[in-house]
């Protein structure tokens, strides 16, 4: 082979791996999102139930996923058991396109913490006995009405 041919096959192997040494660091150095959302009571020490699963005793703070809309149960011995649900919305920067910039190519971690309202726990009473009794007659009826049909 004539030398302009090895130096020209040298020159490309040098060009592929400076651009491979260059792009190692890069991808090594990229950012990512780390998302959680905090959740409160009052009095604390609830159990907190997060779209089926339990995540803890409040206060709570657990990562999460995805954005949109959340199933919250709280339960506290003595107390009224509270289930709502509360959407996280998405922020700015975690639409298409733009993430890829957020979560790939800066070099830094962005942090998305969500601290969502102190729910107040109300103290459970339990129901006189007329209301039992009123309720237990409600219950028959309708297992009865729907019997006759």
């Amino acid at each position: 082979m004539p030398g302009f041919v090895l130096r020209h096959i040298k020159r490309n192997i040098i060009v592929q791996f400076s651009f491979s040494a260059a792009a190692v660091p890069l991808l090594i150095a990229t950012g990512c999102v780390e998302r959680t959302v905090s959740i409160n009571t009052e009095p604390e020490g609830a159990t907190i139930i997060l779209n089926d699963q339990e995540v803890g005793n409040s206060p709570v703070k657990v990562p999460f996923t995805w954005y949109g809309d959340y199933d919250i149960v709280i339960r506290k011995h003595g107390y009224q058991t509270i289930e709502t649900h509360r959407r996280l919305r998405t922020p700015w920067y975690q639409y298409p396109i733009i993430d890829l910039f957020a979560e790939a190519l800066i070099p830094v971690t962005v942090h998305d913490d969500r601290v969502l309202e102190t729910f107040a726990l109300q103290p459970y009473e339990p129901p006189g006995k007329e209301a039992l009794l009123e309720r237990a007659d409600e219950l028959r009826a309708d297992v009865l009405s729907q019997d006759a049909k």
